[in-house]
């Protein structure tokens, strides 16, 4: 005999909190790249594509593909969760287009320069974020048409998708404040404008690990 499940209902406060919480994220995620778009001005130069397209990429369309799918901020909220799949992944592919992008540009205006590359930690690792992110989108495509993951439980591929894409996420993040303390960023901002500016990643890399991990947790309580 199946066993009933109590619900028991969140309190209206930490309901409202976890709604304003979504959507500040959507603001900051707007408001950063609109912040870096105003002082890279791109098209100015090769360079000045370079901080635009990444924080475009990891800012911008990687935090509102992830949030799609959060109970409290997702802006299609009642749609299904398989039109959720499709946004989610349309938006993730054009996270992957801005950052290669912006990757070219900033490897062919240090070609310009005669400068190396890949000589920062910032570099490095932007370049890791990209390929992972770039993987994370071509894994996804067994989740989207279930005809190519014949062998494979989709469960099991969810969960391992939703794992991975909070990695590439952090990733990002990580990549996006060394971006912040690069020479071009310290010297273009006030000191609090800098931290307004490092906040914004920050705290959207910690409401993205809440809402992962708020899902499998639930999803655990109720399959047990």
């Amino acid at each position: 005999m199946a066993q009933s499940k109590e619900v028991v209902a969140e309190p209206r406060l930490f309901a409202c909190a976890r709604v304003a919480t979504a959507v500040l994220t959507h603001f900051l995620g707007i408001i950063l790249t609109g912040f870096v778009a105003f002082l890279a001005r791109p098209g100015t130069s090769w360079f000045s594509w370079h901080p635009f397209l990444m924080t475009l990429a990891f800012s911008f369309f990687m935090t509102e593909a992830i949030l799609l799918f959060s109970p409290h901020g997702s802006p299609i909220k009642r749609f299904s969760h398989k039109v959720k799949g499709r946004v989610h992944w349309i938006l993730q592919c054009a996270c992957v287009t801005c950052a290669t992008l912006g990757l070219v540009s900033i490897f062919y205006n240090k070609h310009l320069l005669g400068k190396s590359h890949f000589t920062s930690w910032h570099g490095v690792l932007g370049l890791i974020t990209v390929c992972v992110a770039a993987v994370q989108s071509l894994s996804a495509v067994p989740l989207i048409y279930h005809s190519l993951a014949k062998g494979w439980s989709l469960a099991k591929l969810k969960r391992y998708h939703a794992a991975s894409g909070l990695v590439t996420y952090l990733l990002g993040s990580v990549s996006l404040l060394l971006g912040l303390t690069s020479v071009w960023f310290t010297a273009s901002v006030s000191e609090f404008t800098w931290y307004l500016a490092a906040l914004c990643p920050t705290f959207s890399a910690l409401i993205m690990m809440n809402q992962v991990t708020s899902a499998y947790v639930a999803r655990k309580r109720f399959q047990s």
